[in-house]
């Protein structure tokens, strides 16, 4: 039972990084950002738990910043991406003015919270 397991994983994980090298470089760098983003998220939550949270705004603020910039750029992936028909009008010009835009508002609301 176990054996199957780790074959069937590995056969998941083979067919799933097969078929992400098919996708456009374009859209592995809005990848690359995401984790980014929330790498970053992750590390300041990890730097609250092990120092405190004293300026706790402040730390709501940062991992706002970067969970919020990071689901703007998975709407952006979704916008961009050839293969999805709902955004097929839409030309990628469009799409990144709209993110550069959103992401505007949204550090103008965080630098507003910070006080």
């Amino acid at each position: 039972m176990v054996k199957s397991t780790s074959k069937d994983a590995h056969a998941l994980f083979h067919s799933l990084r097969s078929a992400y090298a098919a996708t456009p470089t374009n859209l592995k760098i809005i990848d690359l950002y995401v984790v980014f983003s929330v790498f970053t998220a992750l590390i300041q939550v990890v730097y609250m738990a092990i120092v405190g949270s004293f300026p706790f705004n402040s730390f709501l603020s940062g991992v706002l910043s970067c969970i919020g910039t990071a689901v703007l750029a998975v709407c952006l992936r979704i916008q961009v991406n050839k293969e999805n028909k709902e955004f097929k009008d839409l030309p990628p010009e469009r799409a990144f003015a709209d993110f550069v835009l959103c992401n505007l508002v949204l550090h103008l609301v965080i630098m507003n919270f910070l006080g």
